[in-house]
């Protein structure tokens, strides 16, 4: 059975063929199914863009979506996770999306009968998030190989921070990380922290994060303006960047705190472009897991 629980479930192999699919996805044909598998989203924190991204691939791929309300479920009444998963695969459920509070939610799953897509864990991995940076990046630059990523903000509450982190070393490229000391983690960063101004003039990506407060309450003397002046990227810092460098942000953005509101949408920025290509992956992903490819270039290898 296929899951997407983090990357390490796909080999490089799979990964790049899976990146190559999201790429070509609007181009390539899908089995039908009557009546239409069913795929139930649950969501135990708040979502936008990955919520609706999901719920965007599933209706494109004529899949039907079960949204699974947390607030009016017997999770109110002290069901566990794996009893709510276990009942929906009853009810005919084909495959889960779920994004949960809890680091390695998806251990507790393992006996579990139907693919399981990980939307986020915690602060453990987003696998999905992942993969559509890499497939922006790749849109931009072709190979990983020798380029630097600086990956700025709070790291240690940052799944997209780890995921993105132990990837991008697998695909050869330098990862460099820069933000506040207290919120670095030396099993993510690896001792590779840099300056904010050393950052913006040395990476082809600069990769904002969102400072995690439902994680942690911002550090005693941080005000939003002395975050933006010490770490973010403000206007000064945007113009010292390489000529080709570009911004990437997984969003929603804290405008004037980790990056100017003005930058959000100029030249570099690529952050409304990880949105588009979020429906993209997130399409592969659910064609992945649930076997739909026909196309005999892809089906077999992934």
């Amino acid at each position: 059975m296929k899951h997407l629980r983090t990357l390490e479930d796909l080999t490089l192999e799979q990964l790049e063929k899976l990146l190559s699919l999201a790429n070509e996805m609007d181009k390539i044909s899908l089995k039908q199914s009557e009546p239409p598998i069913t795929v139930a989203n649950l969501f135990f924190e708040p979502s936008t863009r990955t919520k609706c991204s999901f719920e965007m691939a599933q209706k494109e791929l004529g899949l039907h979506s079960l949204h699974f309300e947390t607030n009016f479920s017997s999770v109110q009444k002290g069901e566990t996770l794996y009893d709510t998963v276990k009942t929906l695969e009853s009810i005919g459920v084909k495959a889960v999306v779920i994004r949960h509070p809890e680091k390695a939610y998806y251990k507790e799953l393992e006996n579990i009968n139907i693919p399981i897509v990980n939307a986020g864990d915690g602060a453990g991995d987003h696998p999905s998030q992942s993969l559509l940076d890499l497939l922006t990046i790749q849109q931009e630059f072709v190979i990983f190989q020798g380029l630097h990523i600086v990956i700025c903000g709070d790291i240690r509450h940052s799944r997209v921070a780890r995921t993105n982190a132990n990837i991008l070393r697998k695909l050869g490229s330098k990862v460099s990380f820069a933000g506040p000391e207290e919120w670095m983690d030396r099993e993510i960063t690896k001792g590779n922290v840099i300056s904010m101004d050393k950052a913006v003039k040395e990476a082809d990506v600069m990769m904002m994060l969102r400072i995690q407060t439902e994680r942690h309450d911002m550090s005693e003397g941080w005000t939003k303006e002395a975050y933006h002046e010490a770490y973010g990227l403000t206007v000064g810092r945007e113009k010292l960047m390489k000529k080709n460098a570009v911004i990437l942000h997984p969003a929603p953005v804290n405008r004037d705190v980790e990056i100017a509101s003005e930058l959000v949408e100029c030249d570099r920025s690529r952050i409304f472009k990880q949105m588009k290509n979020g429906v993209l992956v997130r399409k592969a992903i659910l064609a992945y897991v649930l076997n739909l490819l026909e196309v005999k270039k892809y089906e077999r290898v992934i």
